[in-house]
């Protein structure tokens, strides 16, 4: 359970309620995601990555083909069971173990790089930015990744954010626009920033995974109670049969900024 008073203005929630949902709906990153990675020397064949607040493993499992030695973590038993499941299932060797970044205990210099996607607002970063630097080896990149839609620019996004201010108005989450990773003060002592890209995907649905997508956000399936998700699954569907057609693209920004060890 998470509870942070700049996040959902306190509202406590708990990505392992909707890890189900999670690994089935939230694989989604696309190509071009991932290459932008590799173009910036990351997660490529030999290095020995770290990659925190992993989830059910998806920058690993995606990123195995290209033969670095993955290691993932996550503050989620649920997460990590999934995770676990996912690399077994595809025959992937990764190592994943349920424990909050900021207490890991990794040898010093020990990392080529660390990664983190779609959880950098979680951390206690004070403690976070001396434990990655202390964790790489010198000269290596700390590489933050982030994906959200664009709901003043996409209609059927737009739509579905709107509903679910109606079930949780204290979800923090809406309103995205294009913008850099923020990244705290502290980062600036142990890190250079070397790259800041933003940059536009388009993202393919059907109406049966844009609402387990929804269903599988912070603002939903890791903070409603069942009755309330179960409410908000009807309309949406209701809402997407009557606004989307069988299959669409949603529009979505990308961030990604990589940082090298001083």
């Amino acid at each position: 359970m998470i509870k942070n008073k700049s996040i959902d203005n306190g509202r406590e929630f708990d990505w392992g309620r909707t890890s189900e949902d999670y690994a089935k709906y939230r694989d989604i990153y696309p190509e071009e995601f991932y290459r932008r990675l590799l173009d910036k020397g990351v997660c490529m064949r030999g290095q020995t990555v770290l990659d925190i607040g992993t989830g059910t493993g998806v920058i690993p499992r995606n990123m195995y083909r290209y033969g670095p030695d993955f290691t993932g973590i996550d503050i989620s038993a649920e997460q990590i069971g999934q995770a676990k499941a996912l690399a077994e299932e595809s025959g992937m060797k990764i190592a994943f173990c349920c424990v909050p970044a900021e207490e890991s205990q990794f040898p010093n210099n020990h990392f080529d790089a660390v990664t983190a996607c779609q959880c950098f607002t979680y951390f206690d970063h004070a403690t976070l930015a001396p434990h990655i630097c202390h964790m790489l080896k010198p000269g290596g990149i700390f590489a933050v990744l982030y994906m959200a839609w664009l709901p003043f620019e996409d209609e059927i996004a737009g739509k579905s954010e709107q509903l679910i201010l109606k079930y949780n108005p204290e979800w923090s989450g809406c309103n995205e626009m294009r913008h850099p990773i923020a990244v705290p003060d502290i980062y600036h002592e142990f890190f250079t920033i070397e790259n800041e890209d933003v940059f536009d995907v388009h993202v393919p649905f059907t109406r049966e995974s844009w609402n387990g997508r929804m269903k599988a956000c912070r603002g939903i399936g890791a903070s409603l109670p069942e009755e309330d998700i179960g409410k908000f699954h009807e309309e949406h569907m209701t809402m997407l049969e009557e606004a989307a057609p069988r299959r669409f693209d949603i529009l979505h920004y990308a961030a990604m900024t990589t940082m090298r060890k001083k």
